[in-house]
């Protein structure tokens, strides 16, 4: 789930939110922005409002982005993993696109049946002393109710657009998405019950001996100080009471070919 090659997740992201591709070579990607991309990612609001107010159709800019670090002749953006455009254009996405709906391209002169599959990536995250984070990308048939793991390793096999293909035709799925969601979310919970949880019992140790240790600290029990104590006990209770939380990272409405 994660951005394997910077070079094409650009021109995959610019060519998705229908930019022109106006130069593209090894490590430099220049694309003319539409006027929903130059105001997502150029700052311009007065420029747009002055524009609007004016009746005018604007003018929106280019965008050179430089991945290669040992470019120094090209004119443009520098972009790398951790700089403020990438993570620019990742807030982006995670904030307006996490969920998308995508046809397999299918070449075929037959009517062909494409499938609805409810396919979430989702983030186990086991809080206590320690953190750790599980991956998980699930997909599920909206007809039949078959359920898959790694479903993102299957879509990476196939090519997708935002319309159907000629001569192919969508399957109304008979699961609604709420009950797929819940169905999904079931088997990530029988996932984390049927897991040893070494790590929630590490924790509580630590939480009681921090406990035991700040009783010990306060030994007057002042007013003030029981004051402070229960403000320490309930951060160290923050802290260290183990729990597990499931956030969707992003997912979307797939039809594929059965």
């Amino acid at each position: 789930m994660g951005i394997k090659n910077l070079d094409q997740f650009l021109y995959d992201y610019f060519n998705a939110h229908q930019c022109e591709v106006v130069d593209q070579i090894d490590g430099r990607l220049t694309v003319q922005l539409n006027e929903k991309m130059d105001r997502a990612l150029m700052n311009r609001p007065f420029y747009w409002h002055y524009i609007k107010k004016m009746g005018q159709p604007g003018d929106p800019m280019k965008l050179t982005l430089i991945t290669d670090h040992e470019d120094a002749e090209s004119q443009g953006e520098k972009i790398h993993f951790g700089s403020p455009r990438l993570q620019q254009i990742w807030n982006h996405l995670r904030d307006n696109e996490r969920f998308t709906r995508l046809f397999q391209v299918i070449h075929t002169t037959t009517n062909t049946a494409l499938h609805p599959w409810l396919v979430v990536n989702v983030k186990l995250s086991y809080i206590g002393k320690h953190k750790k984070d599980e991956l998980f990308s699930i997909g599920l048939n909206l007809v039949n109710g078959i359920m898959k793991t790694e479903m993102m390793e299957q879509l990476e096999k196939h090519e997708f657009q935002l319309k159907v293909s000629d001569y192919c035709y969508t399957i109304s799925p008979i699961i609604k998405l709420s009950s797929g969601f819940k169905r999904i979310e079931a088997v990530l919970e029988d996932y984390i019950k049927n897991q040893e949880h070494q790590w929630a019992d590490q924790s509580l140790k630590e939480l009681d001996n921090e406990m035991k240790l700040l009783n010990h600290f306060y030994e007057t029990n002042t007013e003030e100080e029981k004051e402070q104590m229960e403000k320490e006990l309930q951060e160290i209770k923050e802290r260290y009471t183990p729990k597990v939380h499931i956030s969707i990272i992003n997912g979307g409405l797939f039809y594929l070919m059965q």
